[in-house]
């Protein structure tokens, strides 16, 4: 959810994550794909460290000062591309319903809603679909691998970090030629999107007696859930085989 570090990001976990010792799995289903906890939790501190000293006050000042309607604005517009991509990876996921509600929407907002900044599709009963290319990979029935967090992106898993910098696209940034205003457009985007999660972030303050854990957790049984359409089994029962036209995972 951030800058198109991810790149350089993805080569530096892996190349960290291949001299980096993995022990044996124990405890529960969220801790047995954590084998780089010790690592994990120390980026995790240093995003929290990144985030109440710059990204909160931010995002904080942001939504005190921008009026409602246009941060909600902004948000469709970023949402509008969003809704391109889940079509594509809706597609790509032989959901071709799904897919073609994708296409209706964003043709909708695009065109009625100025660009997407008005949702007239979610008044008409155009819901968004919410597909990545993480999700594509796990419907074709690659493993999630490994839970891992990235400097400045957090919560990730091996499969989801493989779709980052595809799902990263998917945002005005990417037609956007001059370098200063791609930066300025991404700067956005992390911004606004702090900004909507100030008040569950406060929640997660409130409740979580290991905050680690519980965002580990929640970001593992979400995340499965996404790729089973709502009905995923337990975290600890195995994941679906790749279909014949998909090569396994090695």
């Amino acid at each position: 959810m951030t800058p198109r570090a991810v790149a350089a990001a993805v080569a530096v976990v892996l190349l960290t994550a291949g001299c980096a010792s993995v022990g044996p799995a124990r405890g529960g289903p969220g801790q047995k794909l954590d084998p780089w906890e010790n690592w994990n939790r120390k980026v995790f501190s240093f995003n929290e460290s990144l985030d109440e000293n710059l990204l909160k006050p931010v995002a904080t000042a942001y939504s005190n000062v921008v009026p409602e309607p246009v941060r909600r604005g902004v948000d469709n517009v970023f949402g509008n591309f969003a809704d391109a991509w889940s079509a594509v990876n809706n597609f790509l996921q032989g959901k071709v319903e799904n897919g073609l509600r994708d296409v209706m929407r964003v043709g909708t907002n695009t065109f009625f809603g100025l660009l997407g900044v008005v949702d007239i599709a979610s008044e008409m009963g155009l819901d968004h679909q919410y597909e990545d290319f993480g999700q594509t990979l796990g419907a074709w029935g690659f493993g999630s691998g490994p839970y891992v967090v990235w400097p400045l992106l957090g919560s990730s898993t091996v499969r989801d970090s493989v779709g980052l910098p595809m799902d990263n696209v998917a945002s005005p940034a990417s037609v956007v030629n001059d370098g200063g205003s791609r930066y300025g457009i991404t700067t956005l985007r992390v911004i606004n999107t702090r900004a909507k999660l100030l008040g569950a972030s406060r929640v997660v303050d409130d409740i979580a007696l290991d905050k680690y854990t519980f965002v580990r957790d929640a970001y593992l049984q979400r995340r499965r859930s996404l790729v089973f359409d709502g009905d995923a089994p337990p975290l600890d029962a195995p994941e679906p085989e790749p279909p014949a036209s998909v090569p396994a995972a090695k």
